[in-house]
């Protein structure tokens, strides 16, 4: 990142060393809203992840202890039935009345009905509201509302340093706009490009920065694709620019290296569920960064090092 960027991180970071804004338990669902509650609240903030590395948050089980942590929450932030599809129930049970939040409630915008792969299955096999994305936290803009919404709860709670929150959102803003600037200017690396995803988690990062994603390879990262759909991508890759496909590593198939196979492809792994990145003040900045940095490795300059 830019020194700019670099800075600014590094005042976040110092700002939010200062006080706790509350003595709150919260638990967050998974690591990307753990990255912004820690933005917003700071790296002293009281906080449990339930969804550990390399897990799926589709269909996690939950340790007893983990349940406990649930049960003596103060606030539970979580993306909302489509994404943790294991806590839905329990979320909405009257015992959690008022002590939860889902940071999808947000988005109202009309998106169209989701096509269906060969097996007839929406993506992840379980429906989204309108057709609508689950993976918000990767649009900057969107996990920049996400933040919004967990400061307004958090400085709701009793004993919270509303000043202290204040200034801790005001800077995450301004360092996030600092970092999409920097990505901007970075990506145009591959702006000829044609970048194809393991599966939709991609999109809304690459609708924000206007890449140029023209297929996904699985509908239904549960599933293997059925051979339409694969017959259909291995088009779309041959007759590509430069084709790279971005994979995952919570699903480490084999089968996508074979229905490559022969065709000039470049890949590269990133992570949507941020599993290296450091639960701190900055790690959501540098989340959005490690997304950026997956991409440019399709860059023709990279490639041919």
């Amino acid at each position: 990142m830019a020194l700019k960027a670099t800075s600014l991180a590094l005042g976040l970071s110092t700002l939010m060393a200062a006080l706790p804004v509350s003595a709150a338990n919260v638990v967050a669902s998974i690591k990307p809203v753990e990255l912004l509650v820690k933005a917003v609240g700071g790296d002293t903030t009281n906080i449990t992840t339930l969804v550990p590395p390399g897990a799926s948050p589709h269909n996690y089980s939950m340790k007893p202890s983990q349940r406990r942590a649930l049960e003596n929450a103060d606030v539970v932030f979580w993306i909302g039935p489509d994404m943790e599809t294991f806590l839905e129930r329990l979320l909405g049970s009257e015992e959690f009345e008022g002590r939860v939040v889902a940071l999808a409630d947000h988005e109202d915008e009309e998106r169209p009905e989701p096509e269906r792969d060969d097996h007839g299955h929406e993506p992840h096999g379980h429906p989204h509201g309108g057709g609508e994305d689950p993976h918000i936290w990767v649009d900057p803009q969107l996990a920049l509302e996400m933040a919004q919404k967990i400061h307004a709860q958090l400085g709701s709670l009793d004993g919270a340093n509303r000043q202290q929150l204040d200034a801790n959102l005001a800077q995450f803003e301004q360092a996030l706009q600092e970092t999409e600037e920097t990505i901007s200017q970075q990506l145009t690396a591959v702006e000829d490009v044609s970048l194809f995803a393991y599966h939709s988690a991609f999109e809304r990062f690459a609708e924000h920065y206007k890449l140029n994603l023209e297929g996904v390879l699985t509908l239904n990262p549960e599933l293997s694709p059925g051979a339409r759909h694969i017959a259909d991508v291995q088009n779309k890759l041959r007759k590509a620019n430069q084709p790279c496909l971005l994979t995952e590593p919570q699903f480490d198939r084999q089968w996508w290296r074979s229905i490559t196979q022969g065709l000039d492809v470049t890949f590269s792994t990133w992570d949507p569920l941020a599993m290296d990145i450091e639960p701190n003040a900055e790690g959501y900045l540098k989340f959005q960064q490690s997304i950026a940095d997956a991409v440019l490795k399709c860059s023709p300059k990279h490639t041919k090092q």
